[in-house]
């Protein structure tokens, strides 16, 4: 006859865990959150405008009170160059599309084009009356530029004659902010205090704004989607995207911010495989100090993050390994993504990573195979001498290697560790194993011993079975945790049976009395914080039903 066959034991655990109140980080949220921020202080003022060069290796120009400082994201975000030629507070800058010159706008009117490597003004465009806002490079256009400001008027420059294309009338308050098509030259929309969105074409001759779109608010910015087909308005505390196919239809608002929305761009998941890799995601910032991350394929937000001051600006590099935003107080929160390119060509964090015993190894072998070793010329990688079983070495070999693609992973079963109640439940020694959970420290453990009786039908007969002392430790364990929501609806029960059954002992001993008073206090006590928190709920309901028709 064949033996049976023992199942394996495993720990109990409390079937009625309560959950934790933060719900768990996905996919997405963990991405965003790889972007390890460092602050950028002691800056002027606050921080207008950021944006990003096209080209490797995608430095970033911040505008401040009157200057517009350049930073190198890949050497510890250390400035490069700062730009101080301007007689008034900048208010916008955008980089041509070889990265070679920039041009900025102030609040004297004047918009200038710079060089990026001698900081040189090569071109001052003098035409708007009032203090200009924002100032745009065409996509794939080096000879023109599109700028707007406070005079309410759109101009389209021609930056080697220094003279205005065209002004193109519409708007009625002040024009805050543009964009460029990205799939088109010619197209580019602008937003205004007057609550609309334009979009305009210089080949139109009589300059008059192709298409309007109201936002319902003054507008605070405006951005083209990747598609060209799409655009997204920010003013007020929304942000809402457009279909300019569709006739300027509204697709959806986004109204997660608590405060005006200053500013949004366009990030991108810089994964290479899976379902997310490169998908566009709208970045926005408010003056509530939050950062929220939108997906507008599924019309939901992704990611949310708190700075501890009202933010202005934001900006994402084209590597999608750079997130900066600016702050009223002067500070930029600049954040960098690990990949693996910055640990093979030798970037910041590698170097202030440890190197492992192999690592050093295989980083020396390959200076010496690379041709140079301290301009001594070629020199031959040297033998790897083999261990031989007289090595103890030998017997260690491969453990510290990693599995490649395509080969099978053995794995070791772990032990399971029993704790000394699991012990006492695998021998059916029940008594024992409540008794044991009853005098520690974790509860969970206890409620946990509890349900595996209840699920065996022993509980009642422990209960029954239980000394003095043994039913004075269960009494002070149903009195310190039994009014606890998670455990509640199980030891309310067993209380009540307790004192059904051994309530001839409990009479004999003044211990045990006063281990009932104890419990009949705290039961008191629930009852009045819950008739409390049911008369707070009674005031409360009616304002939430009010504030809900508005």
């Amino acid at each position: 006859m064949a033996e049976p066959q023992i199942s394996k034991t495993y720990p109990v655990k409390p079937k009625h865990k309560p959950k934790p109140r933060t719900p768990k980080q996905t996919a997405e949220s963990k991405y965003w959150s790889s972007f390890k921020t460092k602050q950028i202080p002691d800056l002027i003022s606050s921080i207008t405008s950021l944006t990003f060069s096209p080209t490797t290796p995608h430095s970033f120009a911040a505008a401040h009170s009157a200057s517009l400082t350049l930073y190198n994201p890949q050497n510890k975000f250390s400035p490069t160059a700062t730009i101080s030629s301007f007689r008034d507070v900048v208010s916008s800058a955008s980089f041509r599309c070889d990265g070679l010159l920039i041009a900025a706008s102030d609040l004297s009117g004047l918009v200038q084009v710079f060089d990026v490597k001698t900081r040189t003004p090569l071109r001052k465009l003098r035409s708007h009356t009032r203090p200009a806002r924002f100032v745009k490079y065409p996509v794939a256009d080096k000879l023109h530029l599109v700028s707007g400001g406070d005079d309410a008027i759109v101009k389209y420059w021609d930056v080697s004659g220094e003279t205005p294309i065209c002004d193109l009338l519409g708007h009625k308050d002040y024009v805050r902010c543009g964009d460029c098509s990205p799939v088109s030259a010619d197209m580019f929309i602008t937003g205004s205090y007057d609550h609309t969105v334009k979009l305009w074409d210089v080949r139109v001759k009589d300059s008059g704004s192709v298409m309007e779109v109201n936002h319902g608010k003054p507008v605070e910015d405006v951005i083209f989607l990747p598609s060209g087909g799409l655009i997204a308005t920010a003013g007020g505390d929304s942000v809402k995207i457009w279909d300019l196919m569709g006739g300027g239809k509204l697709v959806y608002s986004m109204e997660s911010h608590n405060k005006t929305v200053t500013s949004i761009c366009v990030g991108k998941l810089g994964k290479d495989v899976g379902e997310e890799a490169q998908q566009y995601r709208i970045l926005s910032v408010a003056l509530d100090g939050y950062m929220k991350v939108f997906d507008y394929a599924k019309m939901k937000v992704t990611h949310s993050m708190r700075f501890p001051a009202p933010l202005m600006s934001v900006g994402f590099s084209p590597d999608c390994l750079t997130r900066v935003i600016g702050t009223s107080n002067g500070t930029i929160y600049a954040g960098r993504r690990k990949n693996k390119e910055d640990f093979e060509g030798g970037s910041d964090e590698e170097l202030e990573r440890p190197l492992s015993k192999y690592e050093r190894r295989q980083k020396k072998l390959k200076a010496l195979s690379s041709g140079d070793a301290g301009g001594l010329g070629p020199v031959e990688e040297p033998q790897v001498r083999v261990l031989k079983p007289t090595n103890f070495r030998y017997f260690h070999r491969g453990q510290g290697e990693k599995p490649s693609e395509g080969e099978y992973l053995v794995m070791r079963p772990r032990k399971v560790k029993l704790g000394e109640h699991d012990k006492l439940l695998k021998k059916f020694r029940h008594k024992e194993a409540l008794v044991s959970v009853l005098g520690s420290k974790n509860p969970e453990n206890a409620v946990a011993v509890m349900e595996e009786l209840v699920a065996r039908k022993k509980l009642l007969k422990c209960v029954s079975n239980l000394d003095t002392e043994e039913l004075g430790l269960l009494l002070m364990f149903l009195q310190k945790h039994s009014t606890i929501p998670s455990y509640s609806g199980l030891l309310m029960g067993l209380t009540k049976k307790v004192l059904e059954m051994r309530a001839e002992d409990i009479r004999a001993s003044d211990d045990l009395k006063g281990h009932i008073r104890n419990l009949k206090r705290s039961v008191e006590e629930e009852i009045r914080i819950q008739q409390s928190l049911q008369e707070i709920q009674g005031i409360i309901s009616p304002l939430l039903r009010i504030t809900g028709r508005r």
